[in-house]
């Protein structure tokens, strides 16, 4: 039963990829040609100004089937290839558009892809199909001929020469390629998911310069943690022990006061209950330094919120998450909102700010906004340097928009996914 039961899936399995493989043979005519006939053509427009519009849909089009091509290749072959694409701008300009994807080393690997896939997506497509049904005529067809001939040949030889003997040679070699396409044709798809790996997958280059992205990642992460426990110790020393010391003084005073001068034994309590509400109070701000509890409850979603309602100006937040993200990646979004709504309330000189946060194509899309004077530069250091490393470090970006007389716009990234879906996003006004 164990026997035929992996006899069964083998032939499954081997139907199964007979089918892909026509589907490759489809892609590699139907879908391969004519897209590169539509990419010559719209470089080749550019010039003429309708290759500007062109080009980009025609490249993108590209792309999509590239990552159908990676998708199977997974799924089908387990053969993983993974997105080399450059990060895709926030912008409506077709020349932007057409520039971020002429300059991406992945588009013309796509491109050469497609050429390539035309004839060996054809040849590696037909081949399970092909070996399967020249199998099964030897098996099914050979015992009808007899002495018939087509053209004077039979599946493998002339059959009218050799008799019965051809037939019963024919039945059994037709029979071993049928069993031999079952194991092969796996391995030929396979193939032609590692040709799809050849030229899809990230180039040498690329992954060279993506360790050495991450290693600066990773050195700043370090740096800013580290930067950030020294905060963490200064304002605990300077503050909350400060006072935590002061007041174990002026318990211990009181004590020794009890007995000869209850009255000032009573103002030295009384003072050291007003310390210790202050320096629960530099704790409780500490705490939400690090993570706010507002974060934990309420998600992004409120947290933020939460944050507009403190701006002296009006604050216009528009919200639509879906679901929330990881506990690190939600901070890292919370503290990067929460230093920009800083910045406009300290040195923009604004009447009015908006926040837009929203989800879309696996990225965390947050846009702050003001009316102040401009000028704002992530390079002269400070809190926004600081926001764009710690979000570097979740594959994030920062964009800053700001001329002198402003608005300043300020868009940030972080590629993540949503879970625990909830039932209606929120919006309003701070």
């Amino acid at each position: 039963m164990i026997d035929g039961d992996r006899g069964g899936e083998v032939v499954r399995t081997g139907l199964l990829t007979c089918v892909r493989g026509l589907v490759q043979v489809v892609v590699a005519q139907a879908v391969c040609i004519p897209l590169f006939v539509l990419t010559v053509l719209s470089i080749a427009f550019i010039p003429l100004g309708v290759g500007v519009v062109l080009a980009p849909v025609v490249l993108l089009a590209v792309r999509g089937v590239a990552n159908t091509q990676r998708v199977w290749a997974a799924e089908w072959s387990g053969v993983p290839i993974p997105v080399p694409y450059r990060p895709e701008p926030d912008t409506r300009s077709p020349f932007r558009r057409l520039w971020w994807l002429l300059r991406d080393p992945a588009t013309w690997r796509d491109v050469l892809w497609t050429v390539v896939n035309i004839p060996l997506g054809l040849l590696l497509g037909l081949l399970p199909a092909a070996m399967l049904v020249y199998g099964l005529e030897g098996v099914l067809v050979a015992p009808w001929l007899g002495r018939i001939t087509f053209y004077g040949w039979g599946p493998f030889w002339p059959v009218d020469r050799f008799g019965p003997l051809s037939v019963a040679a024919a039945v059994a070699l037709g029979a071993a390629l049928t069993a031999f396409s079952f194991k092969a044709g796996p391995l030929v798809l396979k193939g032609h998911a590692l040709f799809g790996q050849s030229l899809l997958a990230p180039a040498r280059t690329t992954l060279a310069l993506r360790v050495r992205e991450l290693a600066e990642t990773r050195s700043e992460t370090v740096d800013a943690s580290a930067a950030e426990l020294r905060r963490i110790e200064r304002d605990l020393h300077d503050g909350a022990q400060a006072r935590l010391v002061a007041l174990s003084m002026n318990i211990g005073l009181a004590e020794e006061l009890m007995k000869r001068d209850p009255r000032a034994a009573q103002e030295l309590l009384a003072e050291a209950r007003s310390a210790s509400g202050r320096a629960l109070s530099e704790l409780r701000d500490l705490v939400r330094g690090i993570h706010p509890p507002v974060l934990a409850e309420r998600g992004l979603d409120g947290a933020v919120q939460a944050l507009a309602l403190t701006l002296p100006l009006p604050v216009d937040v528009r919200i639509d998450l879906p679901g929330r993200a990881e506990a690190p990646v939600e901070s890292a979004a919370y503290f990067a909102v929460a230093e920009m709504l800083a910045n406009i309330a300290k040195h923009s000189a604004a009447t009015r700010a908006w926040i837009q946060i929203e989800h879309a194509r696996d990225r965390l899309l947050m846009i702050v906004g003001d009316d102040g004077t401009g000028g704002a530069d992530p390079a002269a250091g400070g809190g926004m340097r600081g926001i764009e490393r710690r979000l570097a470090a979740f594959d994030g970006t920062m964009a800053v928009t700001s001329p002198p007389g402003g608005p300043t716009i300020v868009t940030m990234e972080l590629p993540c996914a949503l879970s625990s879906p909830r039932t209606s996003p929120s919006s309003g006004t701070g």
